[in-house]
């Protein structure tokens, strides 16, 4: 029941929750992202790095909490006449994103260890490296790092893109689902 009317049933407000937050934090990540590998360094180049870097450590423990609570709670079934390449595409859209969010900041906590710069919670505390330095290796390991956040920007508009497809052209509860429950 969708707010406890006919229709079939949505996410809990945990999976809301954890889902809203995610796509919150994971935008703001693309952007900052984006602008510091694309834009000359300038007055504000430290800020975005440390947010970059804290939003990341951030994100860890969310994309684990929600995917420890998507294996336990199990979500709401998609159309039953959706197409089988949908549905495809739908599970291997959602567990690349996991994975890919699990990936990405490790791979960045480990590169900038072997740069040696400082991963900082909101300037609260330092993490300590994981990594020797070997800056060539960070600079590989920095490239890998961007084209997984391309990759994670292609997953993003195509899940931004299904939903409002379910929403606009077929006309079904896929994305009001994650929206009132």
């Amino acid at each position: 029941m969708i707010d406890g009317i006919g229709g079939p049933p949505g996410y809990t407000p945990v999976a809301r929750a954890l889902h809203w937050t995610m796509a919150v934090l994971v935008l703001f990540m693309i952007v900052v992202g984006f602008y510091i590998a694309n834009v000359e360094e300038g007055p504000y180049h430290d800020l975005l790095y440390d947010l970059h870097k804290s939003v990341g450590v951030l994100i860890v423990p969310l994309v684990l909490f929600r995917l420890f609570y998507r294996l336990t709670h199990t979500p709401p079934p998609l159309p039953a006449d959706l197409p089988f390449i949908h549905q495809f595409a739908a599970h291997v859209n959602h567990w690349g994103l996991y994975a890919m969010l699990i990936a990405q900041p490790i791979i960045g906590w480990i590169g900038t260890s072997s740069y040696r710069a400082p991963v900082t919670f909101f300037r609260l505390f330092e993490f300590p490296p994981v990594w020797r330095v070997d800056r060539a290796f960070s600079n590989w390991l920095f490239q890998v790092h961007g084209w997984i956040g391309i990759t994670i920007a292609v997953f993003v508009a195509a899940h931004i893109g299904a939903a409002l497809f379910h929403h606009f052209i077929r006309k079904d509860e896929v994305l009001t689902r994650m929206t009132r429950g």
